[in-house]
């Protein structure tokens, strides 16, 4: 991976802090959202600038269909859990 994906330690220590509770929760599905919408915010800031890279642009695409997943994962659990998530980190709902 380059270093335009690439997200700090400070950072994802705050992000998994923030959204999952503890510093030990990386696996919960709103951590995982979280930092693959960091992720995402990242490489599109680079597409910007870089408009024929196609290889990173369909790593993002995968990214936002991971992401998509579980956002329906979560909304499939608890539709106010999700509603919440997604304002925060500020993506569009479907619902």
């Amino acid at each position: 991976m380059g270093t335009t994906t690439t997200i700090s330690k400070e950072r994802k220590a705050a992000l998994i802090k923030e959204f999952g509770g503890t510093d030990k929760n990386t696996g919960s599905p709103q951590v995982q959202v979280a930092l693959l919408s960091e992720r995402i915010n990242h490489l599109t800031e680079h597409l910007k600038g870089h408009k024929k890279d196609h290889h990173s642009r369909r790593g993002l695409l995968l990214m936002v269909a991971q992401r998509q997943k579980l956002l329906k994962y979560i909304s499939a659990q608890d539709v106010s859990a999700y509603r919440a998530l997604a304002d925060k980190l500020n993506i569009r709902q479907k619902m």
